[in-house]
């Protein structure tokens, strides 16, 4: 029998638009059922926040074993998202209080924010960790990218405290979903001057 045995620990590759899904889906999810949950469902307007966190949880599960499926390993994100909501999200079920959903992008960005800053404190910039097979970058690059990452973790901390604690819960849920992935994505493209200005030409690469 000719050729290696396929190693069954191989990433697979993955379409990215369900690579997007799988990471997006949930929290949309979220946003429709929070909407419309009383028409749906027949819940009371008041109680919508809940049956939207009740389903926020089960759809970050099944994107963790579709993952699981689909690419044959557990991206640290989802995983890190599915723990989240379901602790969060348990939390607010169990004790009937929607604090605890809204609260959770706050703790969570804020220890994102506190790991990389205080990577960088002790002189790791663990931010290569994870992006390490995506970006090849000198040290100061990534010193750079690990600190500006930080920060905006931060910032992204204080306007959920800002917008939840000041704004209606349906304005709260769409800020959420349609407000932290546009600023997100226009952040990171940001960076693109310090990757290519940082970026480490591979072997034979012109």
């Amino acid at each position: 029998m000719s050729g290696a045995a396929a190693n069954p620990t191989e990433t697979k590759p993955i379409n990215p638009l369900l690579k997007l899904a799988l990471e997006f889906g949930p929290l949309a999810i979220f946003f429709f059922v929070n909407s419309y949950g009383d028409r749906w469902f027949g819940v009371a307007e008041d109680r919508r926040i809940f049956v939207a966190t009740g389903v926020f949880i089960a759809a970050s599960l099944l994107a963790l074993a579709l993952s699981k499926i689909v690419m044959n390993h557990l991206p640290r994100m989802v995983i890190v998202n599915a723990v989240v909501v379901t602790v969060f999200g348990g939390l607010t079920l169990a004790l009937d209080d929607a604090f605890f959903i809204k609260v959770k992008p706050t703790i969570v960005n804020t220890l994102f924010g506190c790991v990389l800053l205080g990577g960088l404190y002790f002189g790791r910039s663990l931010l290569a960790l994870v992006l390490d097979s995506v970006l090849q970058l000198d040290e100061e690059g990534w010193r750079k990218l690990t600190l500006r990452w930080g920060l905006f973790f931060f910032v992204l901390a204080a306007l959920n405290e800002v917008v939840w604690r000041t704004q209606t819960q349906d304005f709260w849920v769409a800020f959420k979903v349609w407000g932290v992935m546009p600023l997100t994505m226009i952040f990171a493209l940001a960076q693109t001057p310090l990757i290519l200005k940082h970026e480490i030409k591979r072997e034979g690469a012109e």
